[in-house]
């Protein structure tokens, strides 16, 4: 099975295509209010961008544009889901939330822009609480758990938001100290 996936036309960037599909999807239905479905169509979504990258090494038809088109779509999904949920807060007058929403977006930016900043430096970078994979593990509870969304009479929706701005805050600081970190360690090693 894995090899006739490898040798089909499958590419890579169909993959990630999918998943900004897929991530489209969810913000719909979060405008729509139908959270359990968002919250699946942005988990498939979402594995769909880690399986991008995963496909790109084994099957070898990874490309250089391939590479920047799967970490531009990342974020952008990122964003157009947390965006849909800022449309809902605001549309229900939860102002702190629907600030907590563009403070997640603005912070899983810069979550990746640390790391990408960093990697030009020269310095791994890949420190910090709120990876991408975490990010998308805490939107999906909230998702999932969100009211109305029929799974448990909870509403983790703005819970989730605060902890993935809250994180992503963190992640940020770590990453600046990292790099300051490793670039001091450098300088001082080179005047040895």
């Amino acid at each position: 099975m894995r090899n006739r996936l490898i040798e089909s036309r499958l590419t890579p960037n169909a993959i990630s295509i999918t998943g900004l599909l897929l991530n489209l999807v969810a913000a719909g239905l979060v405008v729509g209010r139908m959270f359990f479905l968002a919250g699946i169509a942005f988990i498939i979504g979402s594995i769909m961008d880690t399986l991008d990258g995963r496909y790109s090494r084994m099957s070898g038809k990874g490309t250089p544009f391939g590479a920047f088109l799967d970490s531009t779509l990342d974020r952008l999904e990122e964003g157009v889901v947390l965006a849909a949920v800022a449309t809902y807060f605001a549309a229900n007058g939860n102002e702190p939330a629907v600030a907590a929403c563009v403070l997640a977006v603005l912070l899983s930016l810069m979550v990746s822009y640390t790391r990408a900043r960093a990697e030009a430096l020269g310095v791994d970078c890949k420190v910090g609480l709120a990876t991408r994979p975490v990010r998308v593990v805490i939107l999906s509870i909230g998702l999932l758990f969100a009211k109305g969304a029929g799974v448990l009479p909870v509403d983790l929706l703005a819970p989730s938001v605060y902890v993935l701005a809250a994180l992503s805050l963190i992640t940020v600081g770590q990453r600046i100290a990292h790099v300051r970190t490793a670039l001091n360690r450098e300088e001082t090693g080179a005047d040895l």
